[in-house]
């Protein structure tokens, strides 16, 4: 079970080599597990499992996140020393801080609630679960900002 304070859902978190951690406060407003090619890319895995969070929620604990950004809108936060993935924040979806499961003191709390980009998943993976499969984003995004599947790189 997760820490309680006051009756609310506490999480921790932290890196590969313990430089940064973070504590999450009450639950999260979303988890997904996530095909995209370009996650796929950043975090170096067939597949993730993305927590979301709202930024007022997040609260980093020890160390300073590193940014990087490729896709234009989305800025990916790790670990400057070991690489670890922290998280990811979109322009196109206001008010929504996402963080990698294997950021997680405890990912074993976290149930995924769909499959997004579902298409783009690699052949070889199967799922035996009857989670929605989404073939796009699982989030509603601002429209001017598009989909990151149509925006140009930088």
């Amino acid at each position: 079970m997760a820490v309680k304070e006051n009756n609310a859902r506490v999480e921790t978190a932290a890196c590969f080599c313990g430089a940064i951690a973070a504590e999450m406060q009450g639950e999260p407003f979303w988890i997904c597990t996530d095909h995209d090619d370009d996650c796929r890319r950043a975090i170096g895995s067939p597949l993730t499992v993305w927590v979301g969070y709202r930024p007022s929620q997040f609260k980093l604990t020890r160390g300073t996140m590193k940014t990087f950004s490729k896709t234009t809108g989305v800025t990916r936060s790790f670990c400057g020393n070991c690489g670890t993935s922290i998280g990811y924040r979109d322009d196109g979806i206001d008010d929504e801080f996402y963080l990698t499961i294997g950021f997680f003191d405890h990912p074993e709390r976290f149930q995924p609630e769909a499959h997004a980009y579902w298409k783009l998943r690699l052949p070889w993976v199967e799922f035996a679960d009857r989670l929605p499969r989404i073939d796009d984003y699982s989030r509603q995004r601002d429209p001017e900002l598009g989909n990151p599947r149509d925006r140009h790189s930088l």
